[in-house]
C-alpha cells in the first residue's frame, strides 16, 4: 500500500512538473489583452503599445492594448483583478499604482493580493517643466524666488492625489521649494495653463513632455536619475541642480491577475527582458527621454513597496481626504 501511495505521488508530481513546463513553453496560445487604465496618448499608453508590438513579434501571438480609463486608473485595474488568472489579461500602469491606497479609502479589489507584479520597465525620470519664456533658468532660481516671495509660485497637475501632485510635494521636501498647488481636470489642462502663464511650473515624466521640449514650448530645469539623459544632455540631474535627495523616477510596468501560473509569469518576464534589450526599443526609450531597463519579480515587488512607503510619507504632508 505504501509503495502504491509513493508511486501515485511520484506520478502526480511528474504530471504537475510537465504541466508547468508545458505552460511555460506554450504560452501564449491566444491573443493577450493589456489593459491601460488611462486614455490613449499618455506615457503609459505609448510605452505599452510599443512593448505590445514587440511581444507580438517575439511570440507570434497578438498582444494588444485596451484603454479602460476612469477613477485614477481604478476602473481598469479592477477589471484585470477580476479576470481569470491565466496570463491573457494584463494591466499596464506606472508609479501611480503605488499611490492609490493613499487616495482611496477602499479600492474595488484587494490591493495586496489580487494583482501580481510581473515586471517594471522603461524608467522615465520626472522633470521640472517651465514655459519656454519663464524667467526661471535653473531650479535654484525657482527655489530662491519661492522662498523670497511666499505664496507667489504655483504649479499645476491633473488633480489632487495624482503622481505629479505627490511628486511635487516630495520635491518641496527635498529642495526647500515652496509652491501652491492648482489642480486641473487633467494633465492636458495643466499643460495648457503652463503655456498660457496661468501656472509657473509642472512636474512631469519626460516621455509626456518630449514633444513640447522639441517644439520649443517648454524647458526642463532638472531631471531625476543618476545621470543626464541622452535625449537632453544639457539638462542637469536634481543632484546637480541642488536637490540630491529627490529621486522620484516613473516607470511602466505589467501586472497579472492573482493565480497566474509562475511559468507564465516567468515567460512574460523573459519576453519583456528580450524586448527591452532590442536596439529598436532602446532607441524608442531614448527618444522618449526614458531609460531602458527591466526590474522583474521580487525586485519589482520591492520597488513597488519602497514607492508605497514614499507616497505614504508624502500623503501625510499633503493631508488629502481619501475618496
Amino acid at each position: 500500500m505504501n509503495r502504491m501511495k509513493f508511486t501515485l505521488c511520484a506520478v502526480l508530481a511528474l504530471a504537475c512538473a510537465a504541466a508547468g513546463a508545458q505552460a511555460q513553453t506554450a504560452y501564449p496560445e491566444k491573443p493577450v489583452k493589456i489593459v491601460v487604465p488611462y486614455p490613449p496618448g499618455g506615457a503609459v499608453d505609448q510605452v505599452t503599445r510599443r512593448i505590445a508590438q514587440k511581444l507580438t513579434e517575439q511570440t507570434g501571438q497578438s498582444f494588444y492594448v485596451e484603454n479602460k480609463a476612469g477613477a485614477t486608473g481604478t476602473i481598469g485595474a479592477a477589471q484585470v483583478a477580476r479576470s481569470p488568472g491565466d496570463g491573457y489579461t494584463l494591466m499596464a500602469n506606472d508609479t501611480t499604482y503605488s499611490i492609490l491606497p493613499q487616495v482611496f479609502k477602499k479600492l474595488p479589489w484587494d490591493y495586496a493580493q489580487d494583482l501580481v507584479p510581473v515586471a517594471g520597465f522603461n524608467f522615465a525620470p520626472t522633470a521640472v517643466v517651465v514655459a519656454a519664456n519663464s524667467p526661471f533658468k535653473t531650479l535654484g532660481d525657482m527655489v530662491a524666488y519661492s522662498q523670497a516671495h511666499p505664496g507667489k509660485l504655483n504649479y499645476g497637475t491633473g488633480g489632487a492625489g495624482t503622481m505629479p501632485h505627490f511628486a511635487t510635494v516630495a520635491l518641496e521636501g527635498a529642495s526647500g521649494l515652496k509652491a501652491t498647488h492648482v489642480p486641473f481636470k487633467g494633465a492636458g489642462e495643466a499643460t495648457m495653463a503652463l503655456l498660457s502663464g496661468t501656472i509657473d511650473f509642472q512636474i512631469a515624466s519626460t516621455p509626456g513632455v518630449m514633444g513640447q521640449v522639441r517644439g520649443g514650448k517648454v524647458r526642463l530645469l532638472a531631471v531625476s536619475g543618476d545621470q543626464r539623459l541622452k535625449a537632453m544632455p544639457g539638462v542637469p540631474t536634481f543632484a546637480q541642480a541642488g536637490a540630491p535627495a529627490y529621486k522620484v523616477v516613473n516607470f511602466t510596468g505589467l501586472w497579472a491577475a492573482k493565480g497566474t501560473p509562475e511559468p507564465v509569469l516567468e515567460k512574460l518576464r523573459k519576453e519583456i527582458a528580450t524586448a527591452m534589450a532590442s536596439a529598436d526599443v532602446q532607441a524608442f526609450a531614448d527618444d522618449l527621454g526614458a531609460v531602458p531597463g527591466v526590474v522583474s519579480g521580487k525586485a519589482f515587488a520591492d520597488k513597488l513597496q519602497a514607492d508605497a512607503q514614499l507616497w505614504e510619507a508624502v500623503a501625510g504632508k499633503v493631508g488629502l481626504d481619501k475618496q
